[in-house]
């Protein structure tokens, strides 16, 4: 076996990348990895560099691992800036650093792609082993693998890197069978509370559209790139992504897409857009112009519950943070990162910082769990 390292997805066949990812999981698939390069969206400017693992034998394809040259820590959802200020304290450099991540997507899902009948832990080994040497050649810190399947955070805690936890708030689907029985499950001040706002909704004369992707326009593309930048621009910051990644996400992964619109008085007041999995949806962007009463609550979350139950989806994965899911049934979930530093000192220290975050996240996550609204069952 041997390792080759691609600059580029245009370097490898679409077919025999999606042949091990599958598109279970819409954000390994090469169309969308691909779309963020063609974008322009990860480059050496937006300090992306796209550096991605192949191992071959013999020709065939047998594992990858997405890759990427970082210069700063935008984009990621897992932090990590106080380590960069203490390597600087040292005189040291954190950055450039490797990472293993889906950009500007914090959803959990392999990162390692691994042909079935091929041995995971060889296959770690060989990269890891890989991205030592390559490091300490170009000078690279570290590799962060972010938001990885459970199974392959434990994979590479058997590789000696230190897992660091995190949690997230993901609406998980009980067999209700409409919108109604999932509300039956909550006691009565958050059954009410969820009815009032999406009441207000309407009361606004607002009506949601819900928009399978093959059948988006362009102009309704353009309409939801807008509100989607204006999230952005109302905290005077740039968007990460581009109306270009969006069209041709639209392009050559339309089946995954799910628009959902806001429609008042003839004109679009507000868009969100999922992405649909094998058995999760996964709310994304979102944005609006004017603030109108729960209208988040309804196009992020109220329309993705729905439309999971319609659909059979088992879990609804709306992104980070957002403790304002809890009340509307959205449980605490562990997230994970996997993180090796070249400097064996440091090595030690984020070991150490880890677990005294692991205890904290922990009660943390316990009493998250007391906030959550369903009724108490003997």
């Amino acid at each position: 076996m041997e390792v080759k390292q691609i600059d580029s997805l245009t370097q490898v066949a679409a077919a025999d990348w999606n042949q091990l990812t599958g598109c279970d999981y819409p954000f390994l698939r090469h169309e969308f990895l691909s779309a963020l390069e063609q974008s322009a969206v990860v480059c050496q400017q937006t300090g992306w560099l796209p550096a991605h693992l192949l191992v071959t034998d013999q020709g065939e394809l047998l594992a990858l691992l997405p890759l990427y040259l970082k210069q700063h820590s935008w984009g990621e959802y897992v932090f990590d800036q106080q380590w960069a200020q203490a390597y600087q304290q040292k005189g040291l450099d954190y950055y450039p650093k490797w990472l293993s991540a889906i950009p500007f997507t914090p959803c959990q899902g392999l990162r390692l792609v691994i042909k079935p009948g091929t041995d995971p832990l060889a296959i770690s080994r060989l990269l890891l082993s890989f991205i030592e040497r390559l490091s300490e050649q170009r000078g690279v810190s570290s590799w962060h693998c972010l938001f990885p399947a459970e199974q392959q955070a434990e994979l590479l805690r058997s590789q000696g890197l230190s897992i660091r936890e995190g949690v997230q708030f993901q609406w998980l689907n009980r067999g209700y069978r409409d919108f109604g029985d999932f509300l039956q499950t909550l006691n009565a001040g958050k059954r009410k509370m969820i009815k009032r706002e999406r009441r207000r909704v309407g009361e606004q004369g607002i009506q949601m559209i819900r928009i399978a992707g093959p059948d988006v326009s362009d102009a309704q593309w353009q309409s939801f790139y807008r509100f989607y930048a204006m999230t952005y621009l109302k905290r005077q910051s740039q968007p990460y992504l581009n109306l270009d990644f969006f069209r041709q996400l639209a392009a050559n992964m339309a089946e995954q897409l799910l628009l959902i619109l806001a429609l008042k008085d003839d004109d679009y007041v507000g868009a969100a857009l999922s992405f649909v999995g094998a058995d999760t949806l996964y709310g994304r962007y979102w944005g609006c112009y004017e603030e109108y009463n729960a209208l988040h609550f309804e196009a992020c979350y109220y329309q993705g519950l729905e439309y999971c139950i319609e659909r059979g989806l088992r879990r609804f994965d709306s992104g980070a943070q957002g403790e304002h899911k809890i009340a509307r049934g959205f449980e605490p979930v562990t997230t994970y990162s996997a993180h090796w530093l070249k400097d064996a000192g440091f090595a030690k220290a984020v070991a150490q910082f880890v677990a005294r975050e692991q205890t904290a996240l922990k009660h943390y996550k316990q009493e998250a769990a007391t906030y959550l609204p369903f009724k108490q069952t003997n």
